[in-house]
């Protein structure tokens, strides 16, 4: 048996979740992807894959051993680059899905310093908030919030973000700064309706070991972020934002953050996602660096108050459909 090439076959096959999947992949016949697999099972004398009509499901054997698979054949690729020396100059098209939030407000600004030093990669930014989406299995690098889970891929974590609860000076001049979380209760809260249609208002933060939670309300529900945005700039109510999302509207002073000494656990990570296989494109390993580069940038940029100190969690609705975050089990305090 080759073990490389059994290898090979078992990550493309996790990857793609079928045999025939992992034979268009690398240019092989589907019988020669089964029994490399098959044989890498009986190499091993466990069971990598549980195989049903609907395709290929990891078994927990299958998910360990995948994820040490993945960091092997990522030490090649990296072994693979530095013996090329560069002499390949980067070129193509690079194809990346991410939100529009995450594209807009982190990736853009500095797009043009990536292109600046490689000026023949073209840049093809698709729409995806999450694996499943539509235009994720075209994207070579994945770019998301949250916490998202896809068998077979390489994820790292970029950064952490803050939920910060802001308005603008007008607004709050008008109509009071709020002392706690329940004095949110006498504010127009404006609310975001995330991809899996429930309303985010409940608003649970965290501050010298003390939760507090608040259930708030508002006239205004969108699933735009950026009405969101605009609404809140033009002084229409209170709004609560990712802080890598609004870092100009903080920085003119378009939005005044208040309450900063809580902060939300629930706020989520970005990281970055992709298949181990295609890290070997110089495209794609020099955009990750660009990545990981740019939001330690962002990290170092933040001010004191602005420093995230909580881990993040996921929180109860994630991922679940509920009309509201609010109609959800609720933290107890303490």
């Amino acid at each position: 048996m080759d073990k490389f090439r059994a290898v090979e076959c078992f990550v493309t096959a996790a990857q793609e979740r079928s045999f025939s999947g992992a034979a268009r992949e690398l240019d092989v016949s589907v019988p020669a992807v089964a029994r490399m697999v098959n044989a890498l099972e009986r190499h091993l004398g466990v069971r990598l894959f549980e195989r049903t009509v609907r395709g290929l499901t990891l078994t927990a054997d299958g998910l360990r051993y995948l994820e040490s698979c993945q960091v092997v054949l990522e030490k090649l690729n990296e072994a693979e680059e530095a013996l090329r020396g560069g002499a390949v100059r980067p070129r193509g098209t690079l194809v990346v899905g991410t939100s529009p939030i995450i594209s807009q407000h982190c990736i853009l600004p500095a797009l043009s310093e990536f292109h600046a030093r490689y000026p023949e990669i073209q840049v093809d930014i698709r729409n995806v908030d999450k694996p499943t989406s539509p235009d994720a299995g075209a994207s070579e690098v994945l770019v998301l919030y949250g916490w998202p889970q896809q068998p077979g891929m390489v994820q790292r974590h970029l950064i952490h973000t803050r939920s910060i609860i802001c308005a603008s000076p007008e607004y709050w001049r008008t109509h009071g700064t709020p002392k706690s979380l329940v004095d949110l209760k006498d504010h127009n809260c404006l609310l975001f309706r995330d991809q899996e249609g429930t309303v985010i208002d409940f608003w649970a933060h965290e501050h010298n070991g003390q939760r507090a939670a608040v259930a708030v309300k508002g006239w205004l529900i969108s699933s735009h972020r950026d009405v969101i945005l605009d609404a809140a700039i033009a002084g229409m109510g209170v709004a609560r934002f990712t802080d890598v999302s609004i870092r100009e509207p903080l920085r003119t002073g378009a939005l005044v953050p208040v309450l900063l000494e809580w902060e939300s656990k629930h706020s989520p990570p970005i990281s970055v996602m992709y298949r181990s296989s295609q890290r070997k494109l110089p495209r794609v390993r020099l955009f990750i660096e660009f990545l990981m580069e740019l939001f330690q940038h962002m990290e170092q940029e933040r001010t004191p108050e602005l420093q995230v100190r909580l881990g993040a969690e996921q929180p109860p609705w994630y991922r679940r459909r509920h009309d509201r975050a609010s109609a959800t089990p609720m933290e107890k305090e303490r």
